[in-house]
């Protein structure tokens, strides 16, 4: 088997499954094709799809009715076997795209890992594995959640050997399986990067570059992202072939759906006090509050434990046995409040509608990543942001860049529910 070589890739490999090398950085930019949603013939329905029946059916009874924005731009490529980059907000439907795109390729015959998809986090990692088991219920795929933290990696392995079509992961514990042959790449024939800009975020480029240089030459390649950072862009130079570039441009959606409010709070200590008056004010509905360091989720954590509060918590540094008990309670609804530190916590709560910035995301793209999906297909969603004196600029910089206004938090809360 052929290794994907930072150096040199097949040119036209899914045209003619050519082995000939060569200089992926010279012809990338001669073959880039950039697509806005204005010049992309575009897919009305997924039945223009040409997908199987029991594809098309698990689509519609997990509820997807038409295709949104991304996968009616995104989907024909994909399906086509073309290397393929996305470039799209979140709360698009990027996700569900790598979800259909992926399970048209899959050959059901072939009981050995067909599709690798890297993610940036545990969360997320999950919350694909559930989507792809639902949305190809009636395919009867195999799909695994390879993730790191503190999981068994034992488990891991053990079901990889077994055999599984579908693999999702983070970059390290896949990483870890390819190198202890447990997850076989013979016949791996798609790769996907979701929420690319945030893999290479994260400092496991060099993962990332070992789980490549393992894959078969001749894989199709997908990202799905919502910005090119330089280091995103290294890997496109060298790993893609001719890609076609596919931008939706962010002034289609973004945070259209959520409603915005802040709360100022002199003194950082007070904010626990607003936080419990929140949360006895708004009765039962499902909320997740974002902090920024595991100490704030732990410190939270006892303050509403204290109160009697049905809480949840997701971290990196809980076992797996720890994060199970913690998801039985989300997905059986018994725990209403979830306290995490990852923006993509919410992709295991799809059904929160209050989303409390205990403390403001450190970036821009954080803040869209933790309450994007909270207004997604119409949904309203409420997010409120807790500042403090020193927080206020940053605030303003939130709103100027995504051009927005963010009010203040109105006294009587309840009427907001």
């Amino acid at each position: 088997m052929d290794d994907f070589s930072t150096e040199n890739k097949p040119s036209s490999a899914l045209e003619n499954g050519s082995s000939e090398n060569y200089n992926a950085s010279a012809c990338k930019h001669e073959s880039d094709e950039t697509l806005d949603d204005t010049s992309i013939n575009k897919i009305d329905t997924f039945d223009d799809l040409n997908l199987c029946e029991a594809l098309l059916r698990g689509i519609y009874a997990y509820g997807f009715e038409q295709p949104s924005r991304v996968q009616q731009r995104a989907m024909k490529p994909c399906n086509m076997g073309r290397d393929v980059i996305v470039q799209a907000q979140s709360g698009t439907g990027k996700t569900a795209s790598c979800v259909i795109a992926v399970l048209k390729q899959i050959d059901l015959s072939i009981k050995d890992c067909q599709a690798l998809v890297l993610v940036p986090a545990w969360e997320l990692a999950e919350s694909m594995r559930r989507l792809f088991s639902s949305v190809g219920e009636y395919m009867n795929i195999t799909c695994h959640a390879c993730i790191g933290g503190t999981g068994s990696i034992r488990d891991d392995l053990s079901r990889l050997e077994a055999g599984v079509q579908i693999v999702i992961g983070t970059p390290g514990r896949v990483n870890d399986a390819l190198s202890r042959s447990k997850l076989r790449s013979d016949n791996i024939k798609m790769l996907v990067l979701d929420e690319g800009d945030e893999l290479v975020s994260r400092g496991v480029e060099d993962q990332m570059y070992d789980v490549l240089q393992k894959l078969p030459s001749n894989i199709q390649m997908v990202i799905f992202t919502a910005t090119i950072p330089c280091e995103l862009e290294n890997i496109i130079t060298k790993f893609m072939t001719n890609p076609i570039r596919i931008y939706v441009k962010s002034n289609n959606f973004t945070l259209d759906h959520a409603r915005q409010f802040y709360a100022n709070i002199e003194r950082e200590e007070w904010k626990i006090d607003t936080l419990c008056h929140v949360l006895a004010s708004i009765n039962d509905t499902p909320t997740v509050i974002y902090c920024n360091t595991r100490k704030t989720v732990d410190f939270v954590n006892e303050k509403l434990s204290a109160q009697n509060l049905n809480v949840a918590i997701l971290h990196g540094n809980m076992s797996q046995q720890e994060r199970d008990t913690y998801l039985k309670k989300l997905k059986t609804r018994s725990g209403r409040l979830l306290i995490a530190t990852d923006p993509f916590a919410r992709t295991i709560f799809p059904y929160a509608e209050l989303f409390i910035n205990y403390d403001l995301p450190t970036n821009m793209e954080a803040y869209i990543n933790r309450i994007g999906h909270g207004g997604a297909y119409g949904r309203t969603a409420t997010a409120i942001n807790f500042i403090n004196d020193s927080e206020r600029q940053h605030l303003r910089d939130i709103e100027q860049f995504y051009n927005i206004h963010i009010k203040e938090l109105p006294a009587d809360i309840s009427k907001l529910f």
